[in-house]
């Protein structure tokens, strides 16, 4: 058994833990080489996420997706740098939205370089990941477009904010569909169908992919309140000082104005004014994170992980399926 890919994976054949790191190496040197220009500058800025690392989940679920059909087909390798080159673009963007400093561990593009070269630095990536889209075929690049589409949609829900009468977990969990969902939902699904498996086990891995990219950024608003900056790679926090309306604070609000709690209506009050002091943030950090809100957001984030899992039922057992079960054991370990 040899721990390879995010949060430890275990692989338990030799033969698939050898691919799939095999795999996982082809994608890096794949994304180093997408991510060079002719202008330096714009190589750095470009590679200045590559380099930092990250846990590549989308990737290794391609690697894990192709194992239902032929694991060494040319285009699972490819799709496989495209979605990870989609996810870092959209961490430019994030970060010069959410004003971030941080991003795994080092300095963020825009606080280095400032907004302007962030934005761009993204959309350059982009354009790159269209460019091998491009040679993956039209039924790739419409596949990749919808699922693109519905990132930025879930973006712009999230800026909106639910409409009068909606409920705001109900719309949060809409947001974070298209938002995180969307992109690892397209990677079982580039896995299975570059691989030549079957339709139907396409749609497996595809919904398998969607529930467990919604278990997974549930795992990271946890995270955002739970953990400190070594484990996150970003300032804890970093989401409620940004206002952005996570799971734990959604519970937290839908407890405030059921029970009426005064400790809870004073942690609403805080999490409404100024959290750019530290000493503040620490606290509200400090009481969110003994408050039942953040315990039912976990038990939230392993309702979805066990969704995935069960999506998986219906595939043939194999140590690929093993791996893939275990990653929904992984999310849920994340958050604790």
């Amino acid at each position: 058994m040899t721990v390879v890919g995010p949060f430890g994976l275990s692989v338990r054949d030799q033969a698939l833990e050898t691919d799939v790191q095999a795999g996982l190496a082809a994608v890096e040197a794949g994304l180093l080489e997408a991510t060079k220009s002719e202008v330096p500058f714009i190589t750095e800025a470009a590679q200045h996420l590559v380099r930092a690392g990250g846990k590549r989940f989308r990737p290794l679920l391609v690697m894990l997706a192709s194992r239902f059909g032929d694991p060494y087909a040319p285009g699972i390798v490819p799709s496989a740098v495209v979605v990870e080159l989609t996810h870092l673009a959209t961490l430019y963007h994030d970060d010069v939205m959410d004003e971030a400093d941080v991003r795994r561990g080092v300095a963020s593009a825009n606080a280095r370089w400032g907004n302007s070269v962030a934005v761009l630095t993204g959309d350059f990536l982009f354009a790159r990941a269209s460019h091998i889209l491009a040679d993956l075929g039209p039924e790739a690049v419409r596949i990749q477009a919808e699922a693109f589409e519905r990132l930025v949609t879930g973006q712009i829900l999230e800026t909106a904010g639910p409409r009068d009468g909606r409920d705001p977990v109900e719309h949060y969990l809409d947001v974070i569909a298209g938002k995180t969902g969307s992109l690892i939902a397209v990677s079982g699904r580039f896995g299975a169908l570059m691989s030549g498996a079957d339709e139907s086990v396409v749609d497996i891995l595809t919904q398998y992919g969607e529930r467990l990219g919604t278990a997974f950024q549930l795992a990271d608003d946890v995270l955002d309140i739970a953990s400190d900056s070594h484990e996150s790679g970003k300032t804890p926090g970093t989401d409620l000082r940004e206002g952005i309306p996570t799971l734990p604070v959604l519970r937290l609000r839908e407890a405030a104005a059921r029970d009426g709690n005064p400790d809870d209506l004073e942690l609403v009050r805080l999490l409404d004014g100024d959290l750019t002091d530290d000493a503040v943030l620490a606290d509200v950090l400090a009481r969110l994170r003994v408050h039942p809100a953040l315990e039912q957001a976990r038990r939230d984030t392993i309702r979805y992980a066990q969704d995935a899992r069960a999506t998986l039922a219906p595939l043939p057992e194999c140590f690929a399926k093993s791996a893939l079960e275990e990653l929904c054991d992984a999310v849920v370990h994340r958050a604790g």
